[in-house]
């Protein structure tokens, strides 16, 4: 009975007796309340295992609890000593890394920087220099920009800021006169006299920019290169001309790009002056220059002096006649040559000539023969009854090739 009882009893007691000894365990893991009043001051960081000599690299910290924890006086100990931590690396430009103690002051305290800056040409002794912009920006301002200036571009209402400067000459515009005065050259008055005019107070003209079709280029409608390189071989040719204004009447009449022819090289007047396209001047030139004056030379030992036209430009049909064809002078494509005029004074008419004037006829059968390799269109005396008192020469194109010569 003893036995049964005890055995019984042991069971409970057993039951009661581990958890008690659980709460023994943890209660003595757990801070008491009375440390530091946060019950986790007793767990403080030891020395950077690094600075102790270890392998770890000095990258790991270990932590101990004091023991006991019970002693306040010992905590409040651990918690006032140094802790050894890593040294911080100085900000790049920072004083601590240039190695200057204490900030650069001036006489009159802490160094500021003025507020338009540190002039540096001014400490060197160097006077100030004006950028391009700035210098633009200034004539824009004060409204005399030397070249034109357009504002809002990439807008829909671009403007034009200010003018340009007029650009100040001498009194040659109003030397240059009409084109009947001038004969089209631009006259430079004498330096000298301009000088002596403006020094009694004579005002200086000023004279506008005129627009040249061969200095304008194609596509803002100047003159095509084909019509730029004849206009230069006819001045290697030597011919007197001018470039006068486009002649249109409608699509049958006209010459885009006309010229008026009034001397050859020689001295060779062109009387009238004819206005004619520079193809027709070109051809004209070369063959009065190569063939003409050779066969007046050899014939009567005297050069030509004058050329006289009957027709250049004309908006006209063939021979005049209702209902023909176009004539190539409604093109200035053809000029025709009514008399020559020689040196020694003598004139040579363009027609049919007596059984005895040997020279004259051996003059004009040379010039029809001649001139065909020149023109595509030689028609004269003989060949029918408008062509009976002249020469008449042209470039009309055929599409065949075709030259067109009455010999």
């Amino acid at each position: 009975m003893g036995i049964a009882f005890v055995s019984r009893l042991r069971r409970p007691l057993g039951l009661l007796l581990v958890p008690a000894m659980l709460a023994a365990c943890s209660g003595g893991l757990t801070p008491p309340d009375d440390v530091d009043s946060a019950g986790v001051s007793a767990i403080r960081p030891v020395a950077d295992m690094g600075d102790a000599g270890g392998d770890t690299g000095g990258d790991l910290t270990t932590y101990s609890v004091d023991e006991p924890i019970g002693r306040v006086g010992e905590v409040d100990a651990a918690m006032a000593a140094p802790v050894n931590e890593k040294k911080r690396l100085p900000m790049i430009d920072s004083d601590e890394a240039m190695g200057i103690d204490q900030p650069v002051q001036a006489s009159s305290g802490v160094l500021t920087v003025p507020e338009g800056g540190v002039n540096m040409d001014e400490g060197l002794g160097v006077g100030r220099v004006e950028g391009l912009a700035e210098a633009q920006a200034g004539e824009i301002a004060e409204g005399n920009a030397t070249q034109v200036v357009v504002d809002g571009i990439g807008t829909d209402t671009p403007q034009q800021v200010g003018q340009p400067d007029a650009i100040p000459m001498s009194e040659a515009g109003m030397e240059l006169g009409t084109p009947a005065e001038s004969d089209g050259y631009l006259r430079v008055p004498d330096e000298a006299a301009t000088r002596g005019r403006q020094a009694e107070g004579e005002q200086v003209a000023f004279l506008p920019r005129l627009s040249n079709p061969m200095q304008t280029p194609e596509t803002m409608g100047g003159m095509p290169a084909s019509e730029k390189a004849c206009r230069q071989r006819l001045q290697k040719l030597g011919v007197k001309f001018r470039d006068v204004p486009r002649i249109s009447r409608g699509r049958s009449c006209g010459i885009a790009w006309p010229v008026e022819l009034s001397g050859l090289s020689g001295g060779i007047q062109i009387k009238p002056a004819a206005q004619v396209n520079c193809q027709i001047t070109e051809a004209f030139a070369r063959w009065v220059r190569q063939e003409l004056v050779p066969s007046s030379r050899m014939r009567y030992l005297s050069g030509v002096s004058a050329i006289h036209q009957m027709s250049s430009y004309s908006c006209r049909t063939m021979n005049s006649r209702k209902g023909a064809a176009m004539s190539e002078h409604a093109k200035g494509n053809a000029i025709d040559v009514g008399k020559i005029v020689l040196k020694s004074g003598k004139a040579i008419a363009i027609e049919k000539k007596g059984f005895f004037s040997f020279r004259e006829k051996g003059l004009l059968k040379a010039v029809r023969g001649d001139s065909c390799k020149y023109f595509s269109t030689v028609l004269g005396p003989g060949s029918d009854r408008y062509h009976k008192d002249h020469f008449h020469f042209d470039l009309r194109v055929r599409k065949s090739g075709y030259r067109h010569c009455s010999l």
